[in-house]
């Protein structure tokens, strides 16, 4: 299931979509301190998504080699994990490189459609995807992964089976249910 959602945007890399999605439910799992945390990564069509965002406060990233900066390496994901604390959002380049933290990002509610309940950090991870052909992958404060592909939501990862109650999905029927462990992902049908 998570191959299926991590390939559906041709043009990015698979590998590098999970191991942001991986990242993604470790954050929504854990928080940071015994806090629930949220936050935003937006991979791929990284020149568009730069142009569409400014940062909100001086990048913590800015200045540090790529290489240092691979969303595969332990180190890195650490200090993302860190950085989720503040507000806004991680850019992550199609070859994996976390290029930007702390970004704002120019939202638009024009042709999204978002359920109730869903606040500002999906609404622009729904425009972000809708304007570029980046992935956003959106992690709530209520423990739940979302994904955005074109502006629509497209899959839910609830990392902890416990949470999940049918009332709280947001994601429009028809929809496939697997459990993978200890989680529930809920998916678009094709």
């Amino acid at each position: 299931m998570l191959d299926k959602i991590c390939s559906l945007k041709p043009k990015h890399n698979p590998a590098i979509v999970e191991k942001t999605l991986h990242l993604a439910i470790e954050i929504a799992r854990e928080g940071r301190e015994g806090k629930k945390i949220g936050t935003l990564f937006v991979v791929g069509d990284e020149k568009k998504v730069l142009a569409r965002s400014r940062n909100m406060i001086l990048d913590p990233l800015l200045g540090h080699p790529d290489d240092a900066k691979k969303i595969e390496d332990s180190d890195m994901r650490e200090t993302i994990k860190e950085l989720a604390q503040l507000d806004g959002a991680f850019i992550v380049s199609g070859d994996g490189v976390v290029l930007s933290a702390c970004r704002y990002i120019n939202s638009s509610i024009k042709g999204i459609e978002l359920p109730l309940g869903l606040g500002s950090r999906h609404v622009a991870g729904a425009s972000i995807s809708k304007e570029t052909e980046a992935v956003a992958i959106v992690v709530s404060e209520s423990s739940v992964v979302r994904i955005f592909i074109g502006g629509n939501l497209v899959a839910e990862i609830v990392p902890e089976f416990l949470l999940l109650d049918k009332k709280s999905v947001h994601i429009k029927e028809p929809y496939v249910e697997e459990k993978i462990m200890d989680m529930t992902v809920l998916s678009k049908e094709d």
